[in-house]
């Protein structure tokens, strides 16, 4: 059993991530939850590099509401922010969240945005 919650999280996301890398032609949509917030970015593991971020709390983000809202409205903005790089499929990281929630809210975004995954 985990100490805490972050532990928790982190042995469950090594987990996951032995078996999800994201390539040039489907990045990894990864996702990061915090109190304040939710970021989420498409990452090209084989290079190390982020093509595309959008968060809850930048500049270029202007949605009031809950916070489930809040990640919906992130999850459309990342998508239409990859569809315009020419991306349209990705790998979804949780990165140890369950999926439900805020998470499931920007899945869900991401979908109706034009993202497949």
């Amino acid at each position: 059993m985990a100490a805490n919650k972050t532990s928790r999280r982190e042995r469950i996301k090594k987990g996951i991530r032995k078996n999800l890398t994201g390539s040039t032609e489907r990045p990894r949509l990864s996702v990061f939850r915090s109190n304040k917030g939710i970021y989420a970015q498409l990452i090209d593991d084989t290079t190390g590099k982020t093509i595309v971020s959008a968060s809850s709390v930048s500049k270029d983000f202007a949605a009031a509401g809950t916070k489930v809202e809040q990640s919906k409205a992130v999850g459309k903005l990342v998508a239409e922010k990859a569809v315009a790089a020419g991306i349209s499929k990705v790998v979804f990281d949780r990165n140890g969240y369950l999926y439900h929630g805020r998470v499931k809210s920007l899945a869900e975004g991401a979908r109706e945005g034009g993202l497949d995954f």
